[in-house]
């Protein structure tokens, strides 16, 4: 006689799978158990690592470098020039308005305008190439940075190691969340004297000082984008 379609020797075999089947079942459990266990053994037995944080003005570093203050420096002298005709032609705007407005009781209508007309298209000009000139310096400055700053990171990369930091923070940026770091947290003049000894660049030489006036550095370049490493 059947019963729900099954005969007892199908019955038995269906049985038997279903043992096997919750046998494999338990000892996958069992093993995936075991090794969850042991894995969070090992972290837990695994010593932590001390944080030992470090903080550099990172573009500050850069500039300072001897070869980053010597490539400035060349990179000013090359645009100097250009600076030079941009103050001529300032200078002309200048005496072209002082000339109007002194004479400008005894100069007809059409010559008031057409001196008028003169000026503003000098001051357009000048504009537009003031404008070129400080687009092609700061391009060239960031064209500088960024070759500088990928070599002075490896010097950061190697402090770092060999005190034993496990993280460098760039306080330079100007959304940086330190608000406070000791002075022995700074290895930003490390990393500048680690380079200068690794660049084999010397010192630029010191400007003649002017009777009267302290002497001051050249403003550093200020890039616009992070070092591209």
């Amino acid at each position: 006689m059947k019963e729900c379609g099954h005969t007892p020797g199908t019955l038995k075999e269906f049985s038997i799978q279903m043992k096997r089947i919750f046998g494999l079942t338990v000892l996958l459990a069992s093993a995936l158990t075991l090794t969850a266990a042991a894995q969070t053994s090992a972290a837990a037995a695994a010593p932590a690592l001390p944080a030992k944080v470090a903080v550099i003005a990172f573009q500050v570093a850069v500039a300072q470098t001897n070869e980053g203050q010597r490539d400035f420096s060349d990179l000013q002298k090359k645009f100097e020039p250009k600076r030079s005709q941009l103050k001529a032609q300032s200078d002309e705007i200048d005496n072209l308005k002082k000339q109007l407005q002194a004479q400008g009781d005894k100069l007809s209508p059409a010559e008031t305008a057409a001196r008028t007309k003169s000026i503003d298209d000098k001051t357009k000009s000048l504009q537009r190439a003031a404008e070129d000139a400080q687009n092609d310096f700061q391009t060239e400055v960031q064209e500088m940075y960024n070759t500088l700053a990928s070599k002075v990171y490896e010097v950061v990369s190697g402090v770092a190691k060999d005190a034993g930091y496990t993280l460098v923070i760039d306080v330079s940026q100007q959304q940086s969340p330190v608000l406070w770091a000791a002075d022995a947290t700074n290895i930003t003049q490390a990393v500048v004297d680690g380079y200068n000894t690794k660049s084999g660049v010397p010192a630029p030489p010191a400007a003649p000082k002017t009777p009267g006036a302290s002497a001051t550095k050249p403003a550093a370049p200020s890039p616009s984008t992070a070092p591209k490493k």
